[in-house]
Order: structure tokens, then C-alpha cells, then sequence
């Protein structure tokens, strides 16, 4: 009953949190603030509310599909049939965990392939941010199954021998192996990983690759490499970002922003990532993560031989990839009520990473002017609900990150 309590208390309290963020929307949605002037006019922004309650309704019903979806699996008698099944076969120990997981992992998957259909095809189509083919989505989908099954294959398979072999420290070494592994993957992505969805070319705007590269020995960073990316064939969403690790380490642009954006907000973006990267950040959320992956490790190990877990949902058999199962899914829905400590640090990690652009770039206008026009670009919600914020926000919302660069602007130490 615990289990049931927590699983629709998630999904209650998020669909609550859709619906207050749509109505705050509604009643703050009806005029162009003075910040968005000159960006944004009564027509755009129509657009952004229609798009973000959109987007709203249809993530909505698709958690509930999603969610009642995997209860029935939970509830039904189907985990205990395919484990009776792994066993009827003979699977040996790591091939039976394998199928455990991937048997309903299939399913939801399955399922849900029509809601990411409909999103790219109906509602990105719809706004205008489209522009995948079918061919291309097909393609991705598949691309992106194969990549998950063999890097979920490995990692699972690794985590279950440790648990044959070191019963009583499995914990420990999974720990140790998935963090390693994490930083493998950081390290190789932009190599192997990334080029298999999308090309990667050196910046073609060579006075823009020469600007950007000031701006990296000014602000005392050397990268190996300068690429442009065809997000363009899927997509007009517009970013930019670092990856990598040591002589991985590259600034990737995507070619919508380049195209859509004036240099010098362009560099205004990067900038932004710069202080990313002059903070730490990325390295302090990975310590984060990190410990809060030990604490889960751990935890899973003192819950993995609770009879209970397994009685509830009517097996008769203890199967350590059975309980991981189960406790994954336990943890996921109890971890959502934490999310907001990781969003309230995230956030102040990226007012941080404005305030140093702004130093950096000696300009508090260019950033604003290039917060305002992603914005309409992008069509970002200008009014989310305060609470929403809190669970799902890992930037400050834009009006109040644009209030507090031009504060700086009077800031002495910003004109230095």
C-alpha cells in the first residue's frame, strides 16, 4: 500500500503542478511585458501560451497513459510470468536479469512511441520547430534503441555480476563501475556518440570562429575544437554548449542559432557556458549526482532482501534484479519530491554562469537582448507558476534572470 501510495501521489501532485502553471499562465498570459517590448508582441505571445498549455495538456495525458501503463504491469501478474518464464528456459543469472528488464522496458517504449510521434509531428509541426522527416525519426528512434540496449545491457549486466560476486559490497563496486562509466561516456560522446545522430563540421563563419576564440583566451579557456551541428534538420530550437572532457573538450554551436542570431549575441550565449565552466559546475552537480548514487546504492542493498517487496507484487522467488526493479521505480517516484533541491542549485549555478557572461562580455544589454529573442525564438513561457518553478525549472525563469542582469548594469566592477 506504501508503494501505491507513493506511485499516485507523484502522479496526482504533477499533474496538480500542470494544471496551477496553466492557470497562472492564463491570468498572467494577457499583456507583453515592458522587458519583451520590441521582441514579443500580442500575437507572439498568444503563441507562447497556447504553445506552453499545449505542450502542457498533452505531457499530462501522457503521464497518466504512461503511469497506468507500467501499473498494470506492476499489478497484473506480468513481472512474476516473464521471471517464471527466464527461469522455465534456463536463463543463466545475468541473462535472466537482461530479459527481466528489458521484456516491459520493450513495452512502455513501444507505447510511447505515438506520443513522441504526435509531439514531433502535431505540436512541434503545428509552431513552427519542426523539421525532422519521417524518414529521420524512424531513423532516430532506431538509432537511439540500439545505443540504449547495448549501453543498458552493459551497464546492467556488470552491476548483476557484482552482485554474484561480492554480495555483501555490490553496492559499493556497481557505485564505482557506473561512475567510471559515466566518465567514459563524458569523454567519448562527442567523438562517437553524438556524430551518430547528428554531422559535426568546423565553424564555417570564420570572423565568428575568430571572435570566439578571443573570448576564450580572454576569459583563460583553450578548446580543442569549434564545431557547428545540423540541428537544424530535425529542429528550429536554438543552443549551444561544451562536451567532453580533456582532449574531447569542444564548443558545439547549432546551426540555427548561428543562423537566426546576430555574433555578438551568439557570443553572449557562449559566454553563459563559459561561466558554466569557469564555476565548476558541471564538475559540482557530477559530485552531486554522484553521492546522491551512492546514497541509492546503498540503499537498494538494504532493501534488495526485504520479503515484502517481492510478496506484494506476487513473486514467490528472491531475484536480486527483481528487487532492483522494484526499488528503481519506487525511487524514481519518492525522488521527485527532492527534485527541487537539484533545481534550486541548478538555478543558482546559472545565475552565476550570467553574472560572470556579463563580466566577461563587459555588456549586460547583449546578454538581455539575447535572453529576449530566445525567447520568442523558442517560445518560452513567460509566467510560469512560482511552484512549478521549484520542481521543474533548472534555470530561473526569464523575466527574472533579465531583472537581475540589469541590476548589474550600474554594477562598477561589470565596466572594469
Amino acid at each position: 500500500m506504501g508503494f501505491l501510495a507513493i506511485y499516485f501521489l507523484e502522479l496526482i501532485f504533477s499533474l496538480w503542478l500542470e494544471v496551477i502553471n496553466r492557470r497562472h499562465l492564463k491570468t498572467q498570459g494577457g499583456h507583453v511585458p515592458k522587458l519583451f517590448e520590441g521582441f514579443i508582441d500580442g500575437q507572439k505571445l498568444s503563441r507562447i501560451v497556447a504553445y506552453t498549455q499545449e505542450n502542457s495538456r498533452f505531457g499530462s495525458f501522457q503521464q497518466i497513459f504512461s503511469d497506468l501503463i507500467l501499473l498494470v504491469i506492476l499489478l497484473s501478474g506480468f513481472l512474476p510470468f516473464v521471471d517464471e518464464l527466464a527461469r522455465h528456459w534456463g536463463l543463466p543469472f545475468i541473462l535472466s536479469g537482461l530479459f527481466f528488464w528489458l521484456v516491459p522496458g520493450f513495452i512502455t517504449t513501444l507505447l510511447n512511441l505515438p506520443f513522441d510521434y504526435y509531439h514531433t509531428f502535431r505540436i512541434e509541426e503545428k509552431y513552427g520547430f519542426n523539421k525532422a522527416t519521417i524518414k529521420t525519426w524512424i531513423t532516430d528512434q532506431l538509432k537511439g534503441a540500439a545505443l540504449s540496449l547495448v549501453l543498458f545491457s552493459l551497464i546492467l549486466s556488470l552491476i548483476l555480476w557484482m552482485i554474484r560476486l561480492a554480495p555483501n559490497y555490490w553496492w559499493l563496486w556497481g557505485f564505482l563501475i557506473l561512475s567510471l562509466f559515466q566518465l567514459l561516456l563524458a569523454v567519448l560522446y562527442p567523438i562517437l556518440i553524438a556524430p551518430i545522430f547528428n554531422k559535426f563540421e568546423p565553424l564555417q563563419d570564420q570572423e565568428l570562429a575568430d571572435k570566439i576564440s578571443h573570448l576564450m583566451q580572454e576569459a583563460g579557456i583553450r578548446i580543442k575544437g569549434l564545431f557547428q551541428m545540423d540541428a537544424g534538420k530535425r529542429s528550429r530550437h536554438t543552443n549551444a554548449y561544451f562536451t567532453g572532457l580533456g582532449k574531447t573538450k569542444r564548443i558545439v554551436l547549432f546551426d540555427t542559432l548561428i543562423q537566426s542570431h546576430p555574433r555578438e549575441e551568439v557570443l553572449a550565449v557562449l559566454a553563459h557556458e563559459v561561466g558554466h565552466f569557469k564555476g565548476r559546475h558541471i564538475w559540482k552537480q557530477f559530485f552531486l549526482f554522484e553521492s546522491s548514487m551512492l546514497a541509492a546504492f546503498y540503499l537498494f542493498y538494504l532493501l534488495m532482501d526485504w520479503p515484502l517487496l517481492y510478496r506484494t507484487f506476487g513473486f514467490q522467488h528472491y531475484a536480486p534484479y527483481v528487487g532492483l526493479f522494484l526499488i528503481g521505480i519506487l525511487g524514481q517516484k519518492a525522488g521527485f519530491f527532492l527534485s527541487p533541491f537539484y533545481m534550486a542549485l541548478s538555478r543558482r549555478f546559472e545565475r552565476q554562469a550570467d553574472r560572470f557572461a556579463v563580466k566577461l562580455l563587459k555588456s549586460p544589454s547583449t546578454m538581455m537582448t539575447v535572453l529576449k529573442r530566445l525567447a520568442a525564438d523558442n517560445l518560452s513561457n513567460l509566467f510560469p507558476h512560482p511552484l512549478y518553478v521549484r520542481f521543474h525549472y533548472s534555470h530561473p525563469p526569464l523575466m527574472e534572470r533579465i531583472i537581475s542582469i540589469e541590476q548589474l548594469s550600474d554594477n562598477a566592477d561589470i565596466k572594469k
